[in-house]
């Protein structure tokens, strides 16, 4: 059983998303199981929101963008090429990132900067975002003061 409260905490968010998993698996949506936990952080622009904060931060490719979500999450939103790559070309599309490849001959890495158009649209997600994470902050704390007392 984890002893500190930060362990506790973590512990009580991978159960949460544990069950969720366990409902996923018993409600078959559209021939795919639907996380309803992860799946409600994709719907509400949350990971175009952190895409756009990485990238924001300096120069960035898909399997380092993938790598630091699932770190700052740990774990708990972790993004496959499927989901990535496809949101990355919507957002180059969108014209909120510029992508240029490392070595254009070869097309080994892409790496993606921020437009000032994805500058002003990170902002308008920040502000958009924000209370749907602090409901969920609020949801997972109360979880875990119910759970562990603390």
């Amino acid at each position: 059983m984890p002893k500190s409260k930060r362990e506790r905490s973590r512990h009580a968010v991978r159960e949460a998303v544990s069950e969720a998993g366990e409902l996923r698996a018993a409600v078959p949506t559209r021939g795919r199981p639907q996380d309803p936990f992860t799946g409600e952080l994709r719907r509400r622009d949350v990971l175009p929101l952190l895409v756009l904060h990485l990238i924001g931060k300096g120069p960035s490719y898909g399997n380092q963008l993938m790598e630091r979500i699932a770190g700052m999450t740990e774990g708990v939103l972790s993004v496959n090429p499927n989901t990535m790559y496809p949101l990355l070309r919507r957002l180059e599309e969108q014209g909120w990132i510029d992508g240029q490849w490392e070595h254009p001959e070869r097309r080994t890495r892409r790496y993606y900067s921020l437009t000032p158009e994805g500058r002003a649209e990170y902002g308008r997600l920040v502000d958009e975002v924000r209370p749907f994470l602090d409901s969920v902050k609020a949801s997972i704390d109360e979880i875990v003061r119910e759970v562990y007392g603390g």
